[in-house]
């Protein structure tokens, strides 16, 4: 008996050496394979990304107008920038507009997910209806909200001057209808977020909240919105930094005016460099705004995550 047990033992034993030793020789032949698949992905990355920056940032440093010859000028383009009024014009516009476009959004974008999660009828159907707006082409939607606003609303609300007189035309307000074809489109892929977060809290602490006494006001305050901070964090280092890199919504709207009252960055750099003979100049432009919007990512990560910690 003894002997029966030391050879059924020692069987398994050295089929699993078998085995194990047929397993590293399959994850070898399967690490060229897996270099095979990688390798031309990262040399495509860094053909059509990489190289790119690398030149743009080399070009930065000369006076090239994106034809013909160029001579390195330091950093004079560097220098310059921060004496441009029309550049610091455009920051303060981006800025402005993504801080305020960033509020609307999440906080319209919130509601709405908080009213989906609810026990209503046709929930999922009412889900795929306000993501539909992140999936249509910005343009084409932006050329319909230009139609409206310009044509449409002035017959409708004739009586509201501001919007008679059409306020794309208005330098003080057409940024408006900017912002609003900007959260109306944001908000869909920020309602799926916030969905995905309140979907993970579970239903026992609300029942345990109520039995308490709780109001709903106060389990938003204390269950709701902590145990979805992380998704909150989310939301809002996407939108901001989307909204500081808008660009369709104000070509299709008011393409940067009247005059240049709603020229972003990401505008003026496309005006300036590819139109208007400024290729290096606005090549070091766009290295700024990396870093800028480098930053401010970064900021606003170590801010929210650190409020996600006193949760």
């Amino acid at each position: 008996m003894t002997e029966t047990r030391a050879v059924t033992t020692a069987g398994p034993q050295r089929g699993s050496r078998r085995s194990g030793a047929g397993g590293g020789v399959r994850e070898k032949r399967a690490m060229p394979a897996y270099y095979w698949m990688v390798w031309p992905a990262l040399a495509l990355f860094a053909f059509f990304h990489t190289l790119p920056v690398l030149a743009g940032v080399f070009f930065s440093f000369t006076n090239y107008a994106g034809f013909g010859t160029w001579e390195f000028v330091g950093l004079s383009n560097y220098q310059n920038l921060f004496r441009d009024d029309r550049v610091l014009a455009a920051y303060g516009f981006s800025f402005g507009f993504a801080i305020v476009a960033t509020i609307l959004t999440n906080v319209i974008s919130l509601a709405i997910a908080l009213g989906l999660n609810a026990k209503i009828v046709a929930r999922n159907t009412f889900r795929g209806i306000f993501f539909v707006p992140y999936v249509i082409a910005i343009l084409v939607i932006g050329y319909v909200f230009q139609f409206l606003f310009s044509n449409s609303l002035p017959k409708i609300l004739p009586g509201i001057p501001v919007i008679a007189d059409n306020m794309l035309s208005n330098p003080d307000w057409a940024w408006v209808p900017i912002v609003i074809l900007a959260v109306w489109q944001a908000s869909a892929f920020a309602i799926i977020i916030y969905l995905s977060g309140l979907q993970t809290i579970p239903q026992e602490l609300y029942e345990a909240a109520s039995i308490d006494g709780a109001k709903p006001w106060r389990m938003f305050r204390s269950i709701t919105f902590p145990l979805i901070s992380a998704f909150f964090t989310i939301n809002m280092v996407l939108s901001l930094k989307g909204f500081l890199q808008v660009f369709d919504h104000i070509v299709a709207l008011t393409n940067g005016g009247p005059g240049t009252a709603t020229e972003s960055i990401t505008l003026l750099i496309y005006k300036g460099g590819f139109t208007g003979g400024e290729f290096a100049y606005q090549t070091a432009n766009a290295v700024i705004f990396v870093i800028v919007i480098t930053v401010v990512s970064l900021f606003q990560f170590r801010v929210l995550q650190r409020r996600e910690a006193d949760f």
